[in-house]
């Protein structure tokens, strides 16, 4: 295994750093409420950062996310990329990503998905031409609000469907998360939906192997951007320790804050390997299922352990919720639910293990997008 970069993903990253840096401010954030901020991500599609993570594959998207993760810039790009652009590119009919990919790189479509679904949570009813009509309810979708498009999967067969959220028979209702997520309750009531077209290796392998492949992916994806949320927490609790100072000296000499900090450390480098390791192995055609589970596992245990210890570092001052460090707690905390909670995340890796749980089929590398490419 190599997880050096390539230049191609060394320069989407350096981008996207200098762009969030640069936009995803503390007072930007601040004044921006729950909703996305429709300039940075402006900004980040005219870059064709979105559309680079088709060229960078998920090693590369998962290296953009680390640094959106650092400034919790609130921008619908994880969903966008992993729900629309990769999963659409990946599995989706030759109309499909003529029609949708462009206007999804390009920033005038917004794509989220009804991730992780529960069985029996959505009804389809198919036709014969690839239509359908879908029923049921998903209580929270992140980025919901501003989603244009949802990929909602049917709960008994595992059908990938797509859903336009202005269509009749899709209602969006707000739901407030943790993390200012702009998130919503997806109603649907007979709502029109096209089912996501599969060609190639796809094609062969099945619907429930793309959706054992979406959901690895979308695990990996998140597991990044958690990397780059405890990160930015950490970097603030030691910018705050080495220049804060106690009877005379700074709190970084305190034995007690070192030992803290440094297994806050330790935690980040292992969510951040984790999924750098799921990510390389789905980019090679590798099976990245148990190490998608690894790496949601560590995001979601202990990315919850390190921004507790960033917001504790901060002393009183972590207690305010006005403080930049505290949206990476809010961040943090959210990210833990929508991954799932250690003990769900260890039950499932078990069964995957123990042979309970079918393995799923191993998928071809993906090619990076060419200019020909629809």
């Amino acid at each position: 295994m190599d997880f050096t970069p390539t230049p191609e993903q060394t320069a989407a990253r350096e981008l996207a750093a200098e762009i969030f840096g640069d936009l995803s401010t503390p007072e930007r954030l601040a004044a921006g409420g729950s909703g996305p901020d429709a300039e940075l991500w402006k900004a980040l599609c005219a870059a064709g950062l979105p559309g680079a993570a088709e060229e960078t594959g998920l090693l590369g998207l998962v290296l953009m996310l680390e640094e959106q993760g650092r400034t919790t810039a609130q921008v619908p790009f994880a969903a966008t990329c992993v729900y629309g652009l990769l999963a659409i590119g990946a599995y989706g009919s030759e109309g499909q990503r003529t029609r949708l990919l462009p206007v999804l790189r390009a920033g005038d479509a917004v794509a989220t998905g009804a991730f992780p679904a529960r069985r029996g949570g959505i009804r389809a009813e198919e036709a014969a031409d690839g239509t359908g009509r879908l029923t049921g309810v998903v209580p929270v979708v992140p980025w919901l609000r501003a989603a244009t498009h949802v990929l909602v999967p049917d709960g008994a067969t595992q059908r990938l469907w797509l859903v336009r959220t202005d269509d009749a028979g899709a209602r969006r209702d707000p739901v407030e998360t943790t993390a200012p997520w702009s998130a919503g309750r997806l109603t649907l009531d007979g709502a029109p939906a096209e089912r996501l077209g599969r060609y190639g290796s796809a094609e062969r392998l099945g619907h429930r192997a793309a959706h054992t492949d979406i959901l690895a992916l979308a695990r990996t994806a998140f597991a990044g951007l958690q990397a780059g949320v405890a990160a930015g927490s950490l970097a603030r609790a030691v910018a705050h320790t080495t220049t804060r100072e106690q009877f005379g000296r700074p709190l970084s000499t305190n034995q007690g804050v070192l030992l803290r900090a440094a297994d806050a450390y330790m935690d980040v480098e292992a969510i951040r390997l984790t999924a750098y390791e799921a990510a390389w192995r789905r980019d090679a055609g590798l099976d990245a299922a148990p190490h998608a589970l690894t790496a949601a596992w560590w995001a979601s245990e202990a990315g919850t352990r390190v921004v507790h210890t960033g917001q504790h570092l901060h002393g009183g001052i972590g207690a305010d919720v006005d403080h930049p460090v505290h949206r990476h707690f809010l961040w943090g905390r959210q990210l833990a639910t929508y991954l799932g909670s250690g003990a769900e995340v260890l039950e499932e890796l078990g069964e995957l293990l123990s042979g309970d749980r079918p393995p799923p089929a191993t998928l071809p590398p993906h090619p990076p997008r060419t200019e020909e490419s629809p």
